[in-house]
């Protein structure tokens, strides 16, 4: 046992040798540049099919992801009067975790086509945002009157 095999484990392969079985290879497979050739010229219609199942498969697997990705999509269709949130985009920095970034609610005044809709707040004037900025607004129940319990320790 050589000392390269006790500290590394495995034979050492000097470059020389290396050489030799590259040579040995070459020998072997009687490489003549006129048969590589022509196997080659036969070998490029198989490029061209396989190059032409590859664009199939990149144009089903898009046509599927797309699918998908629309599917997953929320459909919103906003209508003239209905209550909506706007979500505050504008970075703050150092805002609260908990801090809520959407403001409201607007009023929908207008909806235009291509996802533009026209809001109006409380007490602003009207503008435009794009749809995708807004969400539907839903009010609960109103309390109204609720009565409060005093809780007294027993005696």
């Amino acid at each position: 046992m050589t000392p390269y095999k006790l500290v590394y484990g495995k034979n050492f392969h000097l470059p020389i040798e290396l050489e030799h079985r590259a040579m040995w290879a070459i020998k072997t497979l009687n490489f003549e540049l006129s048969c590589a050739g022509e196997r080659h010229l036969l070998d490029l219609p198989d490029l061209e099919e396989l190059r032409m199942n590859a664009f199939d498969s990149a144009s089903i697997y898009k046509a599927r992801s797309k699918q998908y990705q629309e599917a997953r999509i929320e459909k919103r269709e906003l209508k003239e009067g209905e209550k909506i949130l706007l979500y505050n985009s504008r970075l703050k920095l150092f805002s609260g975790k908990l801090k809520s970034r959407w403001s409201g609610p607007f009023d929908v005044v207008r909806v235009f086509p291509y996802g533009a809709i026209e809001i109006r707040g409380q007490d602003t004037n009207n503008f435009k945002v794009n749809g995708q900025r807004l969400k539907h607004y839903y009010m609960g129940d109103s309390l109204g009157s609720f009565a409060i319990m005093d809780l007294k320790d027993p005696p």
